[in-house]
Formats: C-alpha cells, structure tokens, sequence
C-alpha cells in the first residue's frame, strides 16, 4: 500500500512501487487531466507539480514521491495559475491542446516563483515542454501577459 499526497488529499493506493505516477494518478485515481506524450521525461505532456516544482509524472515512481505534496491540473488554484489560463484564453494559445495541461503546469510554476521572466528565462522554465502544434510564440506571449497580470495585482 503506497499513500500519496494528491491535491491536498492523501490517497492510499494498492499498486506497486516503481508504478509511475502518471498511471497512477490517470488509472487509479481517475484523473486524467495529466496526460502522457512520450513516457520518457522528455516532453513535459505529463507535468505535475512536486512541493510546487514541475515534475515528469511518466517516470517518477509513486515510491519516490511518498510524503511529497502533489498537485495535478484538476485542482490547482493560484493567482498564477488563474492569470496563465486566462492568458492562454486571450492569446488563443490552444491549437490541438494536447500538450497544454503540461505546458500551463510549467507556466504556473515560472510564474508563481518570478513574476516578471525574461523571454530568456520563460525559455529555460519551459523548455522541458514540447508543442507538437509549435505554439511557442503563442505560449511565450500568454507568460508574459500573465506575468502583466500578476504585477498589476501587486
């Protein structure tokens, strides 16, 4: 039995210990707003936050995330988080969406660590993240509008 901190509620699961968190979070818990691109770590489709850090769900075995706070796309509510999904809305960033649950988790996470990021540093924040779709003149804009946002809140 592994018990997992899952958006602020902690959840026993009955499954084995090197099992990737994706699975669990998508087949145990039924929460499939985290999605899976390539189950490698490389392209950021399966991003959740780890003690607010963006984290690749595919390889990231529930035995090594027990104790941590995580936090998934269904219920994460922040001032960043609501300044990037409207920006996302505004600049229309969404083509085929695949990708954008893992591509707003990392904007968030930027976001609610520095405010007012330089292209180069919403670069480095998300270039763990890939766009099939190659939206990333649109998703660089929606961050920095977001950071806009943000700082008219201060």
């Amino acid at each position: 039995m592994i018990s997992l901190k899952i958006n602020g509620k902690v959840q026993q699961l009955d499954i084995a210990p090197d099992t990737p968190l994706l699975w669990a979070l998508r087949d145990h818990l039924n929460m499939t707003g985290t999605k899976l691109g390539c189950g490698m770590a490389l392209c950021g489709a399966c991003t959740v936050h780890m003690n607010g850090t963006p984290v690749r769900s595919c390889s990231l075995p529930v035995s090594a995330v027990a104790g941590a706070d995580i936090q998934t796309i269904e219920t994460i509510n922040s001032p960043a988080f609501n300044a990037v999904q409207q920006a996302w809305r505004d600049l229309d960033v969404v083509q085929c969406g695949y990708c954008q649950s893992g591509q707003i988790m990392s904007a968030t996470a930027l976001l609610q660590t520095n405010n007012n990021p330089t292209d180069e540093q919403i670069d480095a924040a998300m270039s763990g993240n890939l766009c099939r779709c190659a939206t990333y003149h649109r998703i660089r804009a929606a961050i920095h509008q977001a950071a806009d946002q943000l700082g008219e809140k201060v």
